[in-house]
């Protein structure tokens, strides 16, 4: 029996918008939503408080170009905005960046040019950012940018040190300092090339593992721990990156499914003033003799510089453990070992107390993630949270109070909000929430507790920005993002439209949500298409009271009805809503989207004739299992850079999910290919032709088998283009080419 209800979600907040009923509208575009000014208010990104508390910086897109970034400050006291560094003044034009860095920023999933990145010194005098493949270093006092590095190599991962003494970095695949009293460079490592990298993150640690960086200084500066990888293991996969005016043949090692991993080491190598590389003096732990197969997932120094720890993940990532690293004994701790009958979640949440003798850690053992409080020899002293809902991540801690800072979803899944609780009492007790507005409250706290700042974003609020007191008091507006008359959706404002929100209930009886936009001049008496808009994968949620794609709002405006619904397997629910997933890709995801259209065919004003579905990477996947395995439920569906055959895809994130590829016909029932000659609607598929995360041979591959079958079907590729398929240009000829696709098999 299908259950649902509706909540409108409109109507109590649109009387606070400064909207007149009477404002002229305009059509919304495709072009217009890609194009500058942002609809949704001015592109600001990478937010930080400076480490004193006493200002903040930001990056914020030119006004002739929002794609290119500059540095900015806002002064908390006089609440004044300046431009610290204009990117331009320091390099201008098209930047040479290193295949490193252009992979680097793919993972980072940063787009854009100018200033994309930048840190704080720990002492809040300066900041240092890349550009142009080389480091710049900012002098607040001073006003300046000094450039450190001016080599014809490539610079990465730039970092200060945690005392402000030296810069460091990666070039050629080596790590290097550079003193900035002295400006003398010395070279940590000189080993590295070819298959072996020092410091630097492999493929699926950047990619799966959201580890970006191979190298981690001790606070008081006196070490590095540093990883070195030899990806010789690694099977090659000659592919071809085809770009408008050339074919480049590339020779990735990239670890599918099943096959081996890198050759991945830990070691702490004693900082000196030697003129010469240090690195025979670097104490290596010999990872992988002593743990076996798997993966360095998290690296963190304690606060007194000489004990480390680390956690590693077995390769079927079902056991995690916390290892202690004592630096001047050399000897190892394991402090905790998480294991799971499914797999384990990587997390951020592991925080040393001040006293070096106490840490928080996260855990999903309960089935949701909660923090718990150790002793430092792995003594669990009590839980925090607890119930049936997840914390989203530790935001700080004020020991001097006794109290913690999170972010949770206790409300509602579809809501993220900051709570509070205490630190010392000896059982959970009920949180205090902070954040009052219903939507989504992403957060970030300054180092001295007093004070956080509040990105809040609804489906009536475009994101907006406001700096707090840690009891949740407004400070200041740091980007209201009201709808005024110069707001540059205003003149579409009028013609808005917005969700329902509802639920379903899956088969295994596990409450699904939705989300409902009903089309412009609607109609109870028509029937109309619908638009079912799905990504379906672990680790994202699309369903939630945030503010909305732009081009799903104007895909609505054109007349659809658009549907979302987050089947099993998606991100927030706990461990029971992810697992039925588990060795079973495909299945669950897909029972749960139809029983999603079979709700969609109860209502009157949907024309069950005309449903159409569309996604991006597993949106991607999820829309040919859709067609192929419930052909009578879709008449056309857009795939987006899907995965085809999880065989060809990478090993931490397939066999986390999937297991290992021998361990029966799993992988061959989560293909699609045993389902492709099922197609009976209209499909259109496109992909990037030098995407190397799902490589552009799923795409070409399901090509020849629908060939082979003799079926129909529609294909655009993207020369030069990876997985994210970044560029204005390509936003807007994409988005196009999808809202025409559906013009044309869905509108009457």
């Amino acid at each position: 029996m299908l259950r649902f209800s509706l909540v409108a979600a409109a109507a109590a907040t649109l009387t606070s918008l400064t909207v007149s009923p009477s404002a002229l509208s305009e059509p919304l575009t495709i072009e217009r939503i890609f194009s500058a000014p942002a609809l949704s208010g001015e592109s600001i990104r990478a937010l930080r408080f400076a480490p004193d508390g006493e200002s903040l910086t930001y990056l914020k897109g030119r006004a002739d170009d929002a794609n290119r970034y500059d540095l900015w400050q806002y002064q908390i006291d006089s609440g004044e905005h300046r431009l610290l560094v204009d990117s331009d003044s320091l390099f201008s034009g098209e930047e040479n960046l290193s295949d490193e860095e252009k992979a680097r920023r793919e993972r980072l999933r940063l787009s854009g040019s100018g200033i994309v990145s930048y840190q704080w010194s720990a002492q809040s005098d300066a900041l240092l950012f890349p550009l142009n493949g080389d480091v710049y270093y900012y002098n607040l006092e001073q006003d300046k940018a000094r450039q450190i590095t001016d080599t014809e190599a490539f610079e990465t991962d730039a970092r200060l040190s945690p005392k402000g003494n030296y810069v460091s970095f990666i070039r050629e695949q080596n790590l290097y300092t550079v003193s900035l009293e002295t400006g003398r460079e010395q070279a940590v490592t000189d080993g590295g090339g070819g298959v072996i990298k020092y410091g630097m993150a492999e493929f699926v640690a950047q990619e799966e593992m959201d580890r970006m960086t191979g190298y981690w200084w001790a606070p008081d500066e006196s070490a590095i721990a540093l990883t070195m990888v030899d990806e010789s293991p690694v099977e090659i996969a000659v592919r071809s990156e085809i770009y408008a005016d050339r074919i480049d043949t590339i020779e990735q090692r990239y670890p599918f499914a099943g096959t081996a991993n890198v050759d991945i080491d830990l070691g702490i190598v004693e900082l000196s003033n030697k003129p010469q590389s240090l690195q025979q003096d670097i104490n290596w732990l010999d990872l992988e003799q002593q743990l076996g197969d798997g993966y360095l997932a998290r690296v963190d120094w304690m606060k007194d510089g000489q004990r480390l720890t680390y956690q590693w993940q077995s390769r079927d990532q079902q056991q995690l453990q916390l290892r202690l690293v004592d630096r001047d004994a050399g000897q190892q701790q394991v402090l905790i070992t998480e294991t799971s009958d499914s797999w384990i979640n990587i997390h951020d949440d592991l925080h040393f107390l001040q006293d070096n003798k106490h840490f928080i850690w996260a855990s999903e053992r309960s089935g949701y993630k909660h923090l718990y409080l150790y002793r430092v020899d792995g003594g669990l002293i009590r839980q925090l949270t607890s119930g049936n809902w997840a914390v989203e991540q530790l935001q700080a801690i004020d020991e001097q109070t006794g109290v913690i800072y999170f972010t949770a979803r206790q409300q509602s899944p579809l809501e993220l909000h900051l709570y509070r609780n205490q630190l010392n009492t000896s059982a959970p007790g009920s949180p205090s929430r902070i954040t009052e507005r219903e939507g989504l409250h992403h957060i970030t706290f300054a180092d001295n507790n007093q004070s956080y700042l509040d990105q809040f974003e609804s489906p009536q609020q475009p994101p907006q920005i406001s700096l707090h007191g840690p009891t949740g008091n407004r400070i200041a507006w740091l980007k209201q993002n009201e709808i005024d008359q110069q707001h540059p959706l205003k003149p579409y404002w009028r013609d808005w439209l917005y969700a329902d929100y509802g639920t379903l209930e899956a088969e295994d009886g596990q409450t699904l949500h939705y989300q409902l936009t009903k089309p412009a001049e609607f109609d109870p008496n028509k029937e109309y298409p619908v638009l079912v808009y799905v990504y379906g994968g672990p680790g994202v949620q699309v369903v939630d009271k945030g503010w909305s794609s732009l081009f799903l709002q104007y895909m609505a405006q054109q007349g659809y009805v658009v549907f979302s619904l987050d089947n099993r397997g998606s991100a927030n629910r706990g461990k029971a809503f992810e697992s039925p997933i588990y060795r079973n890709m495909g299945e669950p995801e897909v029972a749960d989207q139809v029983r999603g259209v079979e709700f969609l065919r109860t209502l009157d004003f949907v024309d069950a004739s005309r449903i159409g579905i569309y996604g991006h990477s597993y949106g991607g996947y999820m829309t040919l299992m859709a067609m192929f395995k419930a052909p009578e439920y879709f008449a056309a569906g857009v795939s987006g850079a899907p995965v085809t055959d999880w065989r060809l895809y990478d090993t931490h994130y397939t066999e986390r999910y999937m297991g290992m590829p021998q361990n029966g016909d799993a992988y061959q029932q989560s293909s699609v290919f045993p389902y492709a000659q099922e197609l009976q609607g209209e499909l259109l598929m496109y992909h990037g032709m030098a995407d190397d995360n799902v490589l552009f041979t799923h795409s070409t591959k399901l090509y020849k088998q629908l060939q082979d079958n003799k079926q129909s079907f529609q294909m655009m590729n993207y020369p030069g283009k990876k997985h994210s398929l970044n560029g204005t240009a390509t936003k807007i000829h994409r988005h196009q080419l999808i809202a025409d696709f559906f013009q044309q098999t869905l509108k009457k």
